[in-house]
């Protein structure tokens, strides 16, 4: 007998992306197993606390409004029969699997990113400066930038929002768990979700090992970025710029052989841009209004991550090309599974016999 609460027919709908992550995770294991790199605990449950400490945001918003939308006599037993009802816990149970898998996910992604030099040297740089050099007419990449953005309170403003996306991993993650939208995008929002990371931020990571222009000097001996560095800091010392201090973090965990949640460097391909630019391909289908507002916001981070020296522009422009092809991938693979389960539904529907 199938309990109320449980989704069974969502979680049925969603097994691709829990078979394809649960087939890279086992890949991922293995390889770094093979290293002596075991999975940590440590950091599954660190990542665990930032998802709560989301839900309990955000269900701190949902009360307030809720409280003073429909001012009810007695607040407590409103709010306990709200978030306890059978419908309450449904809702909850709709989203579990894709939150569990996320919550497995950054700290995996983290060994991965942290393992790159156990898998590969750091010998890209070269070639991804020639490549920006190429686009920008001889000129690096942030030095056309600069102009336009060489001013400490942009600079600054510009390494808050870089900051800021992080709250797309977890609120936003979660809004795309639980948010009602039509289930397709959902599922295939989560599989480019999980094949960005993995992929794009793993496998094409450790094969295009690099560092960055903040990293190509201390890690590399190479000076080229000296004068933006030079900048970046300087204009620290008249408004703080958040990425500095997150960069000098990196760097140390680096030299400590750390593999936590967060830890590793690498620049090709960015992250930043590929998951901005994934969550403007997904909104535009589950909230068109809110879209806009997702563009503006990869645009802003790829511009950001080049003037801020983590990344070159081609590290940008590879990942928008990844996740590209990904999201068209998940559209047929979803496709495929759909038409699987209604292939099934109809032979259940044909084999039982009348009454």
């Amino acid at each position: 007998m199938q309990l109320p609460f449980f989704p069974f027919p969502r979680w049925l709908g969603e097994v691709p992306v829990i078979a394809v992550a649960g087939g890279l995770f086992a890949l991922c294991t293995a390889l770094l197993a093979n290293h002596g790199i075991w999975p940590d605990p440590g950091s599954i449950l660190g990542n665990l606390r930032l998802y709560l400490l989301s839900v309990l945001a955000i269900g701190c918003l949902d009360a307030t409004r809720t409280l003073l939308r429909q001012r009810p006599a007695s607040p407590t037993a409103h709010l306990l029969s709200r978030y306890t009802s059978p419908e309450a816990r449904a809702f909850a149970a709709g989203g579990a699997l894709m939150f569990a898998l996320c919550v497995v996910l950054m700290p995996y992604f983290s060994k991965m990113k942290a393992a790159i030099p156990l898998f590969n040297s750091y010998t890209w740089d070269e070639a991804f400066i020639a490549w920006d050099r190429g686009l920008f007419f001889g000129y690096d990449a942030w030095e056309v930038l600069q102009p336009v953005l060489g001013y400490p309170v942009v600079t600054a403003t510009l390494a808050f929002l870089y900051q800021a996306w992080f709250l797309l991993l977890y609120p936003g993650v979660l809004w795309f768990a639980y948010g009602q939208m039509d289930e397709t995008v959902r599922r295939r929002f989560f599989l480019s979700y999980v094949l960005s990371w993995t992929v794009v931020g793993g496998a094409m990571a450790t094969w295009l090992a690099s560092v960055g222009p903040c990293f190509i000097g201390p890690l590399l001996g190479d000076r080229t970025f000296d004068a933006q560095m030079a900048y970046l800091n300087a204009a620290n010392e008249q408004v703080p710029v958040m990425t500095l201090k997150v960069q000098g973090m990196l760097l140390d965990w680096f030299h400590a052989d750390a593999n936590g949640l967060g830890s590793g460097i690498t620049a090709m391909p960015s992250m930043h841009v590929a998951i901005a630019f994934l969550f403007w391909l997904a909104t535009r289908h589950a909230a068109p209004r809110a879209a806009r507002w997702f563009g503006l916001f990869f645009a802003v981070t790829w511009i950001s991550s080049v003037h801020l020296a983590y990344h070159y522009a081609v590290d940008g422009l590879v990942s928008v090309i990844a996740v590209a092809a990904i999201w068209r991938l998940s559209a047929v693979v979803i496709t495929a599974w759909d038409a699987i389960l209604a292939r099934q539904a109809t032979l259940r529907t044909n084999t039982v016999p009348a009454e």
